[in-house]
């Protein structure tokens, strides 16, 4: 696991509640995190009722050691640090092994989603990466109340096999070979999420949600059909049941954002006060870019931008954007 945050954990606890015979290592950044969860058995800054049953050894700050142990890597940092974190790692020590991305986001100054970045930089052939997606919040996780995962790979078999180590009591999973389009889903959700938060923010009731996020399935098959023309049910837990969650749940970081933004928050100020990443904020701006490049037609996508960068009045846009939706 390379990552210390609240999905981290989260999977840290399925897979060490599926008694696996396999030994689970974990990188972060965290040295103080690090000494806590050898002493105390928990993860100090999130999560922190799920008890971590991981020896002492196999948690380091050393990224190098951890990825040298593992067959599998799961990748579970913020996109905007993925090239920060992985600058000391070469193609060479990453090779032949699974490499598995839960980060729901794009790597900003490359405007790709994490498969393709992979693939491009490190060299990974794409029937060895995989993409967890929704919906699951982490902190149900730590509940332990029943949550689906989709595995994504265009190695179908390895999905699956992979998908076994996640399975518990309360982790159901699904195997998909949409690899581009789940990763894609993962991404345009937490925009989704945003405009969410931000009309509820500026007081717009359910009614209204209601068709914001009807209208921003239909912005998603747009893009993804656009992007990776294959067959696929937009209906699938791991597109519309995803964006549902992300858009309407209390646990949601992206709607929380944009509600602070709504109520007249700035960026800076919502950040500094979240003190977790938004996805969303970073996403945006990509996807603003990739749109672009691909023609497709998004009208809220386009509206969340204008306010987080443009600095344009989150009231006069979504009184726009009202215009556009049906």
């Amino acid at each position: 696991m390379i990552g210390g945050g609240s999905w981290a954990t989260a999977i840290i606890k399925m897979l060490s509640d599926n008694f696996l015979e396999k030994e689970i290592y974990w990188w972060m950044r965290n040295l103080e995190a690090i000494t806590h969860l050898q002493k105390y058995k928990h993860n100090p800054n999130y999560l922190s009722s799920v008890e971590i049953r991981i020896p002492d050894g196999n948690i380091s700050a050393d990224i190098n050691a951890i990825i040298s142990e593992a067959e599998y890597i799961i990748l579970n940092v913020p996109a905007a640090f993925l090239k920060e974190t992985l600058k000391d790692i070469t193609p060479e020590q990453l090779k032949g092994k699974k490499i598995i991305s839960a980060i729901k986001g794009i790597v900003p100054d490359e405007n790709q989603i994490i498969g393709e970045f992979l693939n491009q930089k490190y060299k990974i052939p794409l029937t060895d990466i995989l993409v967890i997606s929704g919906p699951c919040h982490a902190e149900e996780v730590a509940l332990e109340k029943l949550s689906y995962l989709t595995i994504a790979s265009v190695n179908v078999t390895l999905a699956g096999q992979f998908a076994n180590l996640l399975n518990t009591r309360y982790i159901k999973t699904n195997v998909s070979d949409d690899i581009f389009g789940t990763e894609y889903a993962a991404v345009l959700k937490n925009i989704y999420a945003v405009a969410s938060g931000i009309c509820h923010g500026i007081g717009y009731g359910d009614n209204f949600q209601a068709v914001l996020i009807t209208n921003a399935i239909r912005e998603i098959k747009r893009f993804v059909d656009a992007v990776h023309p294959i067959s696929r049910d937009i209906k699938e837990s791991a597109y519309l049941g995803d964006l549902l969650v992300t858009a309407y749940s209390q646990f949601s970081r992206n709607r929380t954002f944009g509600n602070m933004i709504g109520k007249g928050y700035t960026v800076k100020s919502a950040q500094l006060e979240m003190n977790m990443i938004a996805e969303g904020y970073y996403a945006v701006s990509c996807m603003h870019h990739i749109s672009k490049k691909y023609k497709v037609e998004m009208p809220i996508s386009r509206a969340v931008y204008a306010i987080l960068y443009e600095k344009h009045s989150p009231h006069i846009e979504m009184r726009l954007l009202t215009e556009q939706l049906n």
